[in-house]
């Protein structure tokens, strides 16, 4: 049995290694980057809330400002009003979008002014009670610093993409300490492919990051929490809890935009939207101080099913409100942990209901099923959960609840609350993919063998009227010199140069013409994808190439024309839509059971 030793897994790439060191420094640089976005947040809530300057963490909820609360969340909208409109208006909304943009439609190129403004509106947004996570703001400062780094270095745009990725999720990592759930957030929201190229760095960066993490704020779970076993019964129960959660999802969703729309309808400019947001902040953070600020606090007292019942309903309405009209003003702030806490809110209202398993299972079950819905990335959101908790026995219940509310989201909401964000700019993000039949197919598998060539000594007007005349077969043939591929010649290229200088035409031969042109054939080797024949046909503006054995000798073995591309995705497509049905099953019992029948359709 023999093999072909020019077809691999995936592809080949020399700068591998360099890229992945640079993104380790990025993961680094990343993890530095959420300490200062961290420490801000301390900051400014001190300042706001308790008139010091202190970087210790303590919660706006222990404030003792009484009615005059209600105003901080609006002197915090306004600075970062005025910072989105003289700064940057990039600075606005809860970074992942913002993020994924630039990707797709800004070739990954982030401003300094991003690097800066974004954690420090963050900051203020969030230490003036915001009720938003770190994350998003992190992400995408994160993903700023590995975009200016990458912009300091000679590399190609998808390159300088799988940096500014490994800057966003290195970002994440050192924030929740969950590197493996960071490096699925890139997969199924950032990185729009699967290749080492761009998997590699990411998750070295993440690792990094993680590393590093253990350094600044300390090693172990953020909710370290265990729960019982999950017996038989669960699953119908994680169905029901699911299916809520993508309720949940949509909801929150459609009123967040909702919001949004009802903003764009005032009679101001939209610098003063997060100050009036900050009023509603404000009034909610009077009668429910503990829904103020990020409410990691108040996320673990939900995991630990430390607040009854009509306390956490009070505290998750007042939460919900407040985030939704406070994202919806087009403030700076994260999503991640608020639905969180809504999520795991929903939880604890099911631990009351649900029969069976360890009531506090839900919350934690709800939590990471209502992330996923949201985000459209459930995979992220299992690992997630697991990562914040190392709860091991809540994994079953997790995949099962978190792909029920997924399949949810995904059958009722067009888009994710991110996708949303950016359809609202012009730009349409189709979230599936798959491995493409260009690039499941090679060259040597597509290309006609039989190949038709003309001598390099022939002459213009000979070439002209021989090949190119009533019985012309092809629009264009491979010239061969001693057996090597020089070039391709194309009518078009033949009436041009013999109407330039119709006197040489008979004299000059086509080695001649190809030799004047001084350019390198374009050729295919045959264990070429189909997709790199197909872009290097497109890059030339030709509609054949001739494939030879090797670079080196040139020796023609087959061309390749763009209709034989076409045949890879003909083989896909009744992959896809043609049914078929092998077997047939009797119903007669004197019959036979099976019969070996095929129907096609």
């Amino acid at each position: 049995m023999t093999t072909d030793t020019h077809k691999r897994d995936f592809a080949t790439n020399r700068r591998l290694p360099g890229i992945a060191l640079l993104a380790a420094c990025i993961g680094a640089l990343s993890t530095l980057a959420a300490f200062v976005l961290l420490s801000l947040i301390h900051l400014f809530t001190n300042l706001f809330f308790f008139g010091s300057l202190s970087f210790a963490d303590r919660s706006p909820a222990h404030n003792t400002l009484g009615g005059w609360v209600a105003l901080v969340p609006v002197a915090g909208g306004l600075i970062v009003g005025l910072m989105a409109r003289y700064g940057s208006e990039k600075i606005r909304g809860h970074g992942i979008p913002e993020a994924i943009e630039a990707i797709l439609f800004g070739k990954s190129r982030m401003s300094p002014k991003v690097a800066v403004l974004k954690p420090l509106s963050s900051g203020i947004v969030i230490g003036s009670g915001g009720p938003f996570g770190a994350e998003g703001p992190i992400i995408m400062t994160g993903g700023a610093l590995g975009s200016l780094i990458a912009q300091c270095v000679r590399v190609s745009a998808a390159e300088r993409k799988t940096l500014l990725v490994a800057g966003a999720a290195a970002g994440m990592t050192a924030v929740f300490g969950t590197p493996v759930a960071a490096v699925l957030l890139a997969v199924e929201l950032l990185l729009f492919e699967w290749r080492p190229r761009s998997f590699l760095p990411v998750a070295l960066a993440c690792a990094v990051a993680g590393f590093a993490r253990g350094a600044l704020f300390g090693a172990g779970p953020l909710f370290p929490l265990e729960t019982a076993p999950p017996g038989a019964t669960s699953l119908i129960t994680c169905v029901i809890a699911g299916l809520l959660s993508g309720a949940l999802a949509a909801g929150l969703s459609a009123a967040l935009y909702k919001t949004e729309d009802l903003f764009g309808k005032l009679p101001i400019h939209w610098m003063w939207w997060p100050a009036l947001g900050g009023l509603v902040v404000g009034i909610g953070g009077y009668f429910e101080p503990r829904a103020l600020g990020v409410g990691y606090d108040v996320i673990g007292d939900l995991l630990h099913l430390h607040l009854a019942l009509q306390v956490a309903l009070a505290l998750l309405l007042v939460k919900a409100v407040m985030w939704v009209v406070a994202l919806g003003s087009g403030t700076s702030g994260g999503v991640l942990a608020p639905l969180l806490m809504l999520g795991a809110g929903l939880g604890v209202v099911l631990s009351h209901l649900l029969p069976g398993s360890d009531p506090a299972l839900w919350p934690l079950v709800c939590m990471a099923a209502t992330l996923g819905a949201t985000l459209g990335a459930p995979l992220t959101a299992i690992v997630f959960a697991f990562g914040l908790t190392h709860d091991s026995n809540a994994l079953l219940p997790l995949l099962a609840a978190t792909l029920v509310a997924h399949g949810f989201a995904t059958v009722v909401m067009r888009r994710s609350i991110m996708t949303e964000k950016i359809a609202r700019r012009g730009y349409h993000i189709y979230r599936e993919y798959g491995v493409d039949p260009l690039e499941r197919h090679f060259v040597d598998e597509v290309m006609t063998r039989d190949v038709q060539t003309i001598d390099a000594e022939l002459t213009l007007e000979d070439t002209l009227s021989t090949w190119f005349g009533r019985g012309q077969m092809h629009r264009a043939y491979p010239v061969l010199l001693d057996g090597k591929v020089i070039g391709v010649i194309d009518r078009a290229t033949l009436e041009r140069e013999c109407a330039k200088q119709p006197t040489e035409a008979a004299s000059t031969t086509l080695l001649g013409l190809l030799q004047r042109q001084a350019q390198e054939p374009a050729f295919a080797l045959p264990g070429e994808t189909c997709r790199l024949v197909a872009t290097r046909l497109a890059v030339h503006g030709l509609e054949r190439m001739p494939v030879v054995d090797h670079a080196g000798t040139r020796r023609i073995v087959g061309i390749v024309s763009r209709s034989d591309l076409v045949k890879p995705s003909l083989a896909h497509f009744d992959e896809e839509h043609k049914k078929e049905r092998f077997r047939r099953i009797a119903l007669h019992p004197s019959k036979r059971r099976f019969s070996p029948t095929r129907r096609a359709g």
